[in-house]
């Protein structure tokens, strides 16, 4: 299936392309931004894009071989500081960020992502790191999963799933997407109108294994630390997880940061924010939520670096 990027205007009219500048596209994917970010960008400029999909990366390297502009990494995106020095780059004019998995991903059976078709249960962004779901699940407590479905899939049955799983791999190990949807289903009393009752285990386990939430936290101030002075930071978020660090962390780049109580600064003096707002929160509009379902839920902040 072919990826359809989400929010491509709203996120290069946030970035404000310069055609002489230098950007990052953090999540590669299958290069929908950063088709939109080269079609700004002049001959001068370059455009730095990060994946840690192999699969990914073999897209974006295709992209490099047509057009000199494009520089590929295979990282992490918390690793992006270290990337961008390794290119001989000191700042960049921009860096974006879509958080999520890929349209191909999740409809890839065998990357064991989605409930709607029966692979072995991954899960993995990159296949050749770490470990599948699977063998977790193997492995973890009851308590351990109840506070992995409840804290990173916000679901409140996490408790009777949890418990469901363990019965579950006593008879057998769970290695299938099918069979833990399944399980799943039959643990949950109320289902959610137009949600099926394992969306919010499978996201769950999804970023716990992939460490999702503990990257981001790690990205977003590396992307600012590579920001010339007007750079711009431009971050899709798609659940609320993702969106409460994008939230909190642009939040106190843009405020003033605090005095102590009873010191008298002169205004001159006084520390400045490291940010300022750009794009305080927008979504997709009407239009792009009726023809591309994913973007329903996505929600776009960006900043500049003063």
């Amino acid at each position: 299936m072919e990826h359809v990027p989400v929010m491509v205007e709203e996120a290069i009219e946030a970035l404000a392309v310069q055609p002489k500048g230098i950007y990052v596209d953090a999540t590669f994917g299958r290069g929908g931004h950063s088709r939109a970010i080269l079609a700004r960008l002049g001959q001068e400029g370059r455009l730095l894009v990060i994946d840690r999909d192999p699969e990914a990366v073999a897209a974006a390297e295709r992209l490099a071989r047509e057009d000199r502009r494009v520089v590929v990494a295979y990282a992490l995106f918390s690793e992006l500081r270290e990337v961008v020095y390794r290119t001989g780059v000191e700042e960049v004019d921009g860096v974006l960020f879509d958080f999520g998995v890929s349209s191909p991903q999740l409809e890839e059976a065998e990357r064991g992502m989605s409930f709607l078709r029966d692979g072995p249960l991954d899960m993995r962004m990159d296949p050749s790191r770490g470990e599948p779901v699977a063998v977790w699940l193997a492995r973890a407590s009851a308590r351990e999963l109840r506070r992995v479905i409840r804290d990173y899939g916000e679901e409140r049955f996490a408790a009777a799933v949890a418990k469901a799983i363990v019965r579950a791999r006593g008879e057998r190990p769970v290695v299938r997407t099918r069979e833990l949807a399944e399980i799943v289903a039959a643990a949950i009393p109320h289902r959610e109108p137009g949600q099926h009752p394992a969306t919010r285990t499978f996201q769950a386990l999804r970023i716990w294994v992939n460490n999702e939430l503990a990257e981001i936290a790690a990205a977003l101030p590396a992307a600012e630390g590579v920001l010339r002075r007007g750079g711009r930071l431009v971050a899709i978020s798609f659940h609320s997880l993702e969106d409460r660090l994008v939230k909190r962390f642009l939040q106190e780049a843009c405020a003033s940061p605090p005095l102590p109580a009873g010191v008298g600064v002169p205004e001159v003096e006084r520390p400045r924010p490291r940010m300022r707002w750009v794009v305080r929160r927008a979504r997709p509009s009407a239009e792009e939520r009726a023809v591309n379902p994913r973007a329903r839920s996505a929600v776009l902040r960006a900043a500049e670096r003063l």
